[in-house]
């Protein structure tokens, strides 16, 4: 085997590996293990050792419970996990029940969403303290999809008594939710293994909370109809919650006063046992299971007295005892579900992960938010297969869970326990409970969703344009139902955050005197500018769709109106050499006179001959004068009677021996300050008083450079260059730099010397430059002495 087959099948290796871990090279060069190149066998056998390692740390990775379970304190750690768990579980019992009526099932698929997502998770996620499982909020928008393509109409047997199909409805109700739960969890299984988990970032904290806060008016609006017993009609699209509430009230006199009045009575035993439970949750070792207490005692009241035969309650109905076998869902519902499906991924995703940072920074651990996206992902998906519909964390159940003692997410596996024993034994007890009362359980729950109004007035005193995104949120989701409400929430959230860039805050600079700081004039009374430098500053990264604004802002605020003087300086231009036109004419006039003088008095006296003929030296001299050099003796008159008007800016012709020789700095000399400062008048648009004859653009705050913000800042060079005023950068952060060299921004005209780490720095120099370190302090100007 020749050199060359032994790289290509090298090459081939590595291709399957990526590349030989570096680490292991490294590690296997400083043993001195290879004296010389090592050959073929001997690369494969170290890369074999090294990826042994590498699988090992990725199993861990996609894997988490590996990394954590074998190191599992059972002395620690197990006691604060059961009774957490227990706490736990005996919540998913009522919100199990309750939530799958807001999916528009029966409660016992929302006990099946409360048991095999939970051990998916454990094994998959990275949080300690949340609670996987139904949540009002996607139970809501499972609902709206299952009941726009499974209505009641189409399920109607008998035409003319209207008796509807139930059992049939149910079933493809319950097979449209598992089919948009599948995928919903596809979509975040591939979201996280592209390491996609950043996307939540994009939606705000305002826009999380108003949109939470509308869903739950629409969680209130979709059970109203259980609490007052009536049917009213099912409304879709925009305006349909208005609709459906406006529909409420018109049936309000055909109330069920039987299902009123234990609805009022569970949901005031609910929330008076929940407010005991508040105040005295200090001295309390458990929260109180109201919800389980209720629930029980509805059963056995409604059971023994006959409620739903002698008042015609509506109660939940038969449960089937058992687990059922996993069903592939049925993929013909795939396009019609496909943007709901999204929607619900990025909706569950938001909620679980601000969930789990939440918890994560208090107790000191960290969550990994694309490992959240795979374990929620395929806590969706496995449970889509076990007739599950889509869940996310709770923060009710999540709050339990931690105050409870929660360690670790074995609490998850003792919360399973007790659903899985209701599953198999216990379901069936609950036959006759009231859908009422699950109502109101739905009710009590959403009392920390409700507690989010109080953020309009304290974002009022914060932050407006968080409030507008909030209010915007909160109308569209009420008005536009959850799904089109959420896509116009993010893109107005978006143009938020556009609009911010569009609208930076433009300042000037002045020193801090005995500091090196720098702040804006405006806002620090102490922080003074430096005579002839104007320090520029913007509050966010130059790019294409503020580049122009940031041009004009720092005409505005140099005072230094580019397009003006530009013109002021090509008037000037063409008036001077309109002027020395004239002079050269006038003078090859006057040579002409005296060549002419002189043939006429060739016969006078050798005297005044002599006297005409130095005078006709002197003329013609004077036309090689105005040939030779641009600026005539006559015309120095002409400089000083403009420049005594205030007409002329000597500084656009300035004197070639006072250039600055420096072909680095491509500056004018230090001499160059005391050349003439900018007229006051209005046709050169200049600032009156000292001359500008330096600005430092402040750019810390730019994080990328584009094309465009190339382009910009070389006409500001340009530009500025043009009318004698020079340009340095300060605080340019090294991947700017390095944009800017690949921009190829750098040349002759504009060389690396204008480039400065600190405006201080750029200050010293300039001043230095110009010999004016007098303006600063003297324990800065120590330090411009060489």
């Amino acid at each position: 085997m020749d050199s060359k087959e032994e790289d290509c099948l090298v090459g081939e290796y590595f291709v399957q590996r990526k590349v030989l871990d570096e680490l292991c090279l490294d590690e296997v060069a400083q043993k001195g293990t290879w004296s010389t190149k090592p050959t073929l066998g001997e690369r494969v056998k170290e890369s074999l050792r090294c990826s042994v390692p590498r699988l090992k740390h990725t199993l861990l990775c996609w894997i988490p419970v590996l990394s954590w379970l074998p190191h599992y304190s059972f002395r620690e750690n197990i006691i604060g996990d059961m009774i957490s768990g227990a706490s736990v579980g005996i919540m998913h019992l009522p919100q199990g029940m309750a939530y799958a009526l807001l999916a528009s099932l029966r409660p016992i698929y929302g006990l099946y969403s409360s048991l095999y997502p939970v051990l998916v998770y454990f094994i998959f996620g990275t949080s300690r303290h949340i609670s996987i499982g139904t949540f009002a909020v996607i139970s809501i928008m499972i609902g709206s999809v299952t009941e726009r393509l499974a209505p009641n109409s189409e399920f109607v047997g008998n035409v003319t008594n209207g008796t509807l199909d139930k059992d049939k409805q149910d079933e493809v109700r319950v097979q449209i939710a598992c089919t948009l739960t599948v995928l919903t969890g596809i979509f975040q299984l591939l979201l996280g293994v592209v390491k996609f988990g950043f996307v939540v970032t994009y939606l705000s904290e305002p826009l999380i909370r108003g949109y939470t806060t509308g869903s739950a008016c629409h969680v209130c609006v979709s059970q109203l109809k259980y609490l007052f017993g009536v049917e009213p009609d099912r409304f879709t699209g925009p305006l349909s919650l208005i609709y459906t509430l406006l529909n409420i009230c018109g049936l309000l006199p055909q109330t069920k006063i039987p299902e009123l009045v234990v609805s009022l009575v569970a949901l005031a035993v609910l929330i008076a046992v929940k407010e005991i439970s508040e105040c005295y949750k200090q001295k309390l070792p458990l929260p109180i299971p109201i919800e389980l207490i209720v629930i029980i005692g509805a059963t056995v009241i409604s059971h023994f007295c006959g409620l739903p035969s002698e008042y015609s309650i509506d109660v939940v109905g038969e449960i089937p005892s058992g687990l059922v076998a996993p069903r592939a869902p049925d993929f013909s519902w795939f396009p019609q579900v496909i943007g709901d499906a999204f929607a619900i991924a990025i909706v569950g995703y938001a909620i679980n992960i601000s969930l789990g940072k939440t918890f994560a920074l208090k107790h000191g651990y960290k969550v990994d938010s694309n490992q959240e996206l795979v374990a929620l992902g395929l806590s969706n998906t496995v449970g889509g297969f076990f007739q599950c519909y889509s869940v996310t964390s709770s923060l009710s159940r999540s709050l339990i869970q931690e105050s409870t003692g929660c360690k670790t997410q074995v609490a998850g596996l003792f919360s399973s326990v007790i659903v899985l024993v209701t599953i198999l034994k216990i379901g069936a007890l609950f036959e006759d409970l009231p859908k009422a009362v699950l109502s109101t359980i739905v009710f009590a729950n959403l009392k920390g969703m409700f507690k989010q109004f109080m953020d309009v007035p304290l974002l009022w005193k914060t932050n407006k344009v968080d409030l507008l995104v909030w209010l915007v949120t909160f109308t569209s989701t009420i008005l536009l139902n959850l799904d089109l409400g959420l896509a116009v929430s993010v893109g107005f959230s978006m143009l938020t955050v556009i609009f911010r860039g569009q609208l930076p805050r433009y300042s000037i600079l002045g020193h801090v005197s005995g500091t090196e700081l720098y702040l804006d004039t405006e806002t620090y009374k102490e922080a003074k500018e430096i005579p002839g430098i104007k320090i520029f500053r913007t509050s966010t990264t130059i790019f294409y769709t503020n580049a122009e604004m940031y041009l004009e802002a720092l005409q505005d605020k140099s005072g230094i109106e580019i397009g003006k003087m530009l013109t002021a300086k090509k008037k000037r231009d063409a008036k001077l050499k309109r002027k020395q036109e004239k002079v050269k004419r006038t003078a090859k006039k006057e040579a002409k006179k005296q060549e002419k003088a002189v043939s006429r008095m060739s016969n006078g006296t050798s005297s005044k001959m002599k006297w005409e003929m130095s005078e006709g030296k002197t003329s013609t001299g004077l036309q090689g004068q105005s040939q030779g050099n641009p600026v005539p003796v006559a015309l120095t008159d002409i400089y000083n009677n403009d420049l005594s008007k205030g007409q002329v800016n000597v500084a656009f012709q300035p004197d070639p021996a006072m250039l600055d020789s420096d072909s680095d700095t491509g500056c004018h000399g230090d001499d160059s300050i005391t050349q003439v400062s900018p007229d006051c008048d209005e046709e050169s648009g200049g600032a009156c008083g000292s001359r500008t004859h330096s600005i430092i653009l402040d750019v810390t705050a730019t994080s990328f450079v584009d094309t465009v913000t190339v382009k910009t800042l070389k006409n500001i060079f340009r530009d500025f260059g043009e009318i004698d005023v020079d340009i340095y950068l300060a605080g340019c952060q090294a991947c700017v730099v390095e944009q800017l060299e690949t921009a190829a921004f750098f040349s002759d005209t504009i060389p690396k010397s204008r480039l400065f780490v600190t405006v201080h720095d750029a200050v010293l120099r300039i001043l230095k430059k110009m010999r004016q370190t007098d303006l600063i302090p003297d324990v800065y100007c120590s330090s411009t002495k060489m």
